[in-house]
């Protein structure tokens, strides 16, 4: 017996593949590799013309399918626009809102800073501190967070700010976001902040805050849907029945303390703010997933105001407080 005789006899027969017209067949115990497909090229794909079909694609508020969904060989790229969902179509929103709460002392008299504010053009919202009687804390709100360390910056630097204690304890810094399923984004990223930030029915306002637990993204889905579900539905009946209202923002990178989110609490009268944080205390996510929360920034409304472009509207030059950056390809409206 010649070696490959041998060979034959210890691994048995060699697998022959069957042959004939389409009989590729794979050798048996082997699953059979599938051919990708591509899906069929559009006519004007890579053209001018495929270039503007997908901008008034994506200017009506709907995802365009491509690298961002479909991959490529280095990876699926990154799609960072918010999103979110009308009637099983996904939009998408590749702007929101960023709002910024500084708190000062010896401010004696408001009356100044009000000044300034007005004067400014600036967005937003200025307290009186409920615990230091010679204290303030302003929401500043800004589309693009370069006006932060420009016109903000600026007008912080200057009289009546400049001569004021700066307290960095309540420093904040956040973004709105979607959670994916958002009939209308505009609507939740900046509408409805800004709306309610400067509405003068919600003069007294709780800003905080939070750390989730690291644990919480060990969780399932499932349960981390239910804790969640939990905890927006208290909070949601404090909303319908008139007490309470919230502004939701995320702070992840942008906080020297590490928190994940800010939350603010507005409403009418002070005391359901504390009732709805009261009662928070009792759900999964507070009692069993929150790291830190706090510290609590607790005032009343002498000053809100829109300013002279308010964010979340049509794009404005890259000049002012509310100037943001050009429109890429297919990151329109929603």
């Amino acid at each position: 017996m010649n070696p490959d005789e041998a060979r034959v006899a210890r691994r048995g027969p060699i697998p022959v593949r069957p042959s004939g017209p389409g009989s590729r067949g794979a050798p048996p115990g082997r699953p059979r590799r599938l051919r990708r497909s591509r899906p069929p090229r559009r006519p004007d794909e890579g053209t001018a013309a495929g270039c503007r079909r997908r901008d008034r694609t994506a200017a009506e508020g709907r995802i365009v399918k491509g690298p961002a969904e479909s991959g490529s060989a280095a990876g699926p790229e990154l799609d960072l626009a918010e999103k979110g969902l009308r009637d099983g179509e996904r939009l998408r929103l590749d702007r929101r809102l960023f709002v910024k709460f500084t708190a000062y002392g010896n401010c004696a008299d408001a009356g100044p800073a009000i000044e300034a504010l007005e004067r400014s053009g600036a967005a937003g919202a200025l307290y009186l501190d409920a615990n230091d009687p010679r204290g303030i804390g302003l929401a500043s709100l800004s589309e693009d967070p370069e006006y932060f360390v420009t016109g903000l910056r600026a007008l912080l630097n200057a009289p009546p700010f400049s001569g004021m204690n700066h307290k960095a304890g309540f420093d904040m810094l956040g973004r709105t976001y979607s959670i994916g399923y958002e009939p209308d984004l505009r609507q939740a990223l900046f509408t409805r902040p800004i709306s309610r930030i400067t509405d003068p029915a919600l003069r007294w306002a709780v800003w905080y805050p939070l750390r989730r637990a690291k644990q919480f993204a060990n969780l399932s889905a499932d349960h981390q849907r239910r804790i969640l579900m939990e905890h927006g539905s208290l909070g949601r009946k404090y909303g319908e029945a008139g007490f309470a209202s919230d502004v939701r923002l995320a702070c992840h990178g942008l906080d020297r303390h590490d928190n994940d989110f800010i939350v603010g609490l507005l409403g009418a009268d002070l005391f359901p703010l504390s009732s709805v944080v009261q009662a928070m205390r009792a759900t999964e996510q507070t009692s069993r997933y929150l790291d830190r929360l706090g510290p609590f920034f607790v005032g009343r409304a002498v000053w809100q105001g829109r300013g002279e472009e308010s964010p979340g509207g049509p794009r404005p030059p890259r000049t002012g407080a509310f100037a943001a950056k050009s429109e890429r390809a297919g990151g329109a409206d929603a």
